[in-house]
């Protein structure tokens, strides 16, 4: 689920274009799939590299390979075939079971209450009483539960101590920091997969932004309005992201300001990435100028690696249900008050977060968006025709 609170300017455009104009004098695809073969066929090796260091944020690097459909030696194919018989059966009866029970919850608790309605958003993030202690209560007991049942079943959390962080933004001058703490309005995570909203309901169980169209998925739908979830539609105009971005930062100060309103958990990336990467931030999140709780999410893995990036999402649920264990790693740092001059400019907000966590996370910083991973997905299927692939919807 990938949260974008800001669209692409022009000047993004103008770099993508210049690849569409060079892409015309050969119209033969960097990679293409074969009907008779699983893995995909590569055009030239060194058309391959030169694709991966451009993409190097969404290139997978499993035992799996590109897309999921690398070729796999003799003992992986035997693990994968004992998987799909005997551990995947139980882990789909009891996610689903999960997943009934948790809709069941919700149900039970928005009967006879009507949910909050403002511009096109629609949600029972407000709910009080015992309603709210259950819904909040059994959404991170199963979302924990779930985690468990896909072969996560230890998480390595750690908690960095002030002083690191203090010398990490001691370049940023003038900086004051709070003597009394302050609740953070949000929490800024580095996007990796889907699994990351399952990890932070189980944590915190705060507000999400997702697509639209998440509200009338059958169970999902009444789940993420009981999150709070502020919905957007990615090919929106102008007009709607601002009354998006403007729902965002009320309840980002809402949470700062109220103990019992949700918190907002935010991916400002905007996309997934293969986990080692950390794109640009965009400045949504930064807009309500309060603290914010950064936190970083890694997966390591042998085999399969949990990172949906360039893999169908079909195909990574399935080899995510045949590992035998998964594995999370989580990194959460002090609450980060912005200065005065980071209030002032979001985007120096946003930029100064972005490198305390690549720094604490040891990302490697990235310039490379959701258009280039567009792109990208689009040459390893072989589409070349990259203006019709900026406007498609994501995965």
């Amino acid at each position: 689920m990938e949260s974008e609170l800001k669209t692409f300017d022009s000047k993004e455009n103008e770099p993508l274009q210049a690849v569409h104009e060079s892409s015309s004098k050969d119209d033969r695809p960097l990679l293409k799939s074969d009907s008779n073969a699983n893995s995909p066929k590569v055009s030239g090796v060194e058309e391959l590299e030169e694709l991966e260091k451009k993409y190097a944020a969404y290139v997978r690097k499993d035992v799996y390979g590109t897309m999921g459909r690398g070729e796999l030696p003799l003992v992986e194919k035997l693990l994968l075939g004992f998987a799909a018989v005997t551990l995947v059966p139980i882990r789909v009866v009891v996610s689903i079971s999960i997943l009934l029970i948790y809709y069941l919850i919700c149900r039970i608790c928005t009967i006879s209450i009507a949910p909050t309605r403002d511009e096109e958003q629609e949600d029972y993030a407000h709910m009080g009483g015992w309603r709210r202690s259950v819904v909040v209560q059994c959404g991170r007991f199963l979302s924990r539960a779930l985690l468990f049942t896909l072969g996560f079943y230890w998480i390595s959390e750690a908690n960095r101590n002030t002083d690191t962080a203090e010398i990490l933004t001691s370049e940023n001058e003038g900086k004051e920091q709070s003597e009394e703490p302050e609740r953070p309005g949000a929490i800024i995570s580095n996007h990796v997969s889907y699994l990351d909203i399952l990890y932070h309901m189980s944590s915190s169980f705060p507000s999400f932004v997702a697509k639209r169209s998440v509200a009338k998925l059958p169970l999902v739908g009444l789940i993420s309005k009981c999150l709070g979830c502020v919905y957007v539609q990615r090919e929106s105009k102008a007009s709607d992201f601002k009354g998006v971005s403007g729902v965002v930062t009320e309840r980002v100060k809402e949470a700062h300001q109220n103990e019992s309103a949700p918190q907002m958990m935010l991916f400002p990336e905007g996309t997934t990435t293969n986990g080692d990467y950390l794109l640009p931030f965009k400045t949504g999140a930064f807009l309500s100028k309060v603290p914010i709780l950064p936190v970083i999410l890694r997966y390591p893995y042998r085999r399969f690696s949990p990172a949906w990036d360039s893999i169908s999402g079909v195909r990574h649920v399935i080899l995510l249900l045949c590992q035998f264990v998964n594995y999370i790693e989580v990194t959460r740092l002090p609450v980060y008050y912005p200065s005065q001059e980071e209030k002032d400019d979001p985007k120096l907000y946003a930029h100064n977060v972005r490198k305390l966590m690549a720094s604490e996370g040891g990302l490697t910083m990235s310039d490379i968006g959701l258009a280039e991973k567009r792109i990208y997905h689009a040459a390893l299927n072989g589409n070349n025709r990259l203006p019709s692939v900026l406007h498609q919807k994501d995965d």
